[in-house]
């Protein structure tokens, strides 16, 4: 009787994929909170999401917040499904601005709340102090403006700027609302400003029969009267309106402006990109969205995704609708006009190791270009 040929050693071609996955999988769950005194800003709280000894092998985002909320609008954003692959290869810094951690105290009567200049400019030192040598700069409303100026001041620490409803002008829709907010007393958000927050965050939601228009209100109204406290929301808001324009014409590295077209900020945006140096500047409007966090979260990752392969960063997350093996492909072909192949000596962790020498947007043509919801 012939004996069968002694047995191959069981392999799986996945294994080390997905040790690696369980890894970076552990490390993104890792979150550690830090007090900043910076020169000029005074204390900011800043809470990381990621293990900041990989940065070598991440992608690392600096979050600012928007008015009438604090880091946790972003820590949402990055937890949520469709961030899920970004998240396992990236770490994020989140700044919360003075006085809006989560239950701080009111701030003392002789703090001299920074503009949003002096934050921009302040931020380098929550770099120095993590030894942080660059990042994507990630912002929303007043922090996308607080981003912009931190890129102008800093672009030899800034790979690029994420920048959703940023305004670029001092005079806005601001101006109607002004008598509201200097009307403030106290402690409290009157009502006024309550209402122009409300505005701000979801403008298009609180027009017509929505149905879940009760519902924004009371989360809202909720949120910001138990964990901010309202005198230091009102500085921030009184910051953001005394803001000088924003030069972003000037500006060295990639930009990448978000708005959704239902946002009482469209057309501002519209505004400061038909200002800018389109080289530089791209803009995207997102249909069927006003809060484009909560309308269109996922056409939000794509777009950040996209514009971070542009600068060399996160080249192994596979972008929705292509195959993983095309992933794996690059813009620029072999010698024989193949596109060059993940190396069988490279592993998910060097391919994910930032290329900082790319620093223009250049789409993939083999990438599905970002297309608005319809």
């Amino acid at each position: 009787m012939s004996s069968l040929p002694p047995a191959s050693p069981p392999t799986n071609p996945t294994a080390q994929q997905r040790r690696e996955s369980f890894a970076r999988r552990a490390e993104s769950l890792i979150e550690r909170k830090y007090s900043i005194s910076t020169d000029k800003s005074g204390e900011l709280t800043i809470t990381v999401q990621g293990d900041l000894t990989q940065q070598e092998k991440r992608a690392v985002f600096l979050t600012v917040h928007d008015l009438g909320c604090n880091h946790t609008s972003f820590q949402d954003f990055v937890n949520s499904p469709c961030m899920s692959e970004i998240k396992e290869r990236s770490c994020f810094i989140h700044v919360d601005v003075p006085g809006h951690a989560d239950n701080n105290a009111p701030l003392p009567d002789n703090f001299t709340f920074p503009s949003l200049q002096t934050l921009g400019e302040d931020l380098v030192t929550v770099l120095d102090y993590l030894h942080v040598k660059y990042v994507i700069g990630l912002g929303e409303g007043a922090g996308a403006n607080v981003l912009a100026r931190f890129g102008l001041k800093h672009p030899s620490r800034c790979l690029g700027l994420i920048l959703i409803n940023c305004t670029g002008s001092a005079a806005t829709v601001l101006e109607t609302f002004k008598t509201k907010f200097i009307s403030w007393n106290n402690d409290e958000v009157a009502k006024g400003a309550e209402d122009f927050l409300l505005y701000h965050k979801f403008g298009h939601q609180l027009v017509g029969d929505n149905p879940d228009k009760e519902k924004i209100v009371s989360e809202f109204s909720s949120r910001l009267h138990s964990s901010l406290n309202p005198k230091n929301v009102k500085h921030y808001v009184k910051a953001f309106m005394t803001r000088k324009d924003l030069p972003l014409k000037n500006c060295k590295v990639d930009v990448l402006l978000i708005t959704g077209m239902l946002s009482p900020y469209a057309s501002v945006v519209e505004k400061l990109h038909k200002d800018t140096d389109k080289e530089k500047v791209t803009m995207m409007k997102i249909e069927r969205a006003g809060n484009v966090f909560t309308d269109a979260p996922a056409k939000v990752a794509q777009s950040i995704l996209l514009f971070c392969k542009g600068q060399g960063l996160l080249t192994s997350v596979v972008m929705p609708g292509v195959d993983r093996q095309r992933a794996f492909s690059t813009s620029s072909g072999g010698s024989n006009g193949e596109p060059r192949r993940l190396s069988r000596g490279m592993s998910m962790e060097e391919y994910d190791k930032p290329n900082i020498r790319r620093l223009s947007i250049t789409v993939n043509e083999q990438l599905p270009p970002i297309q608005a919801k319809k």
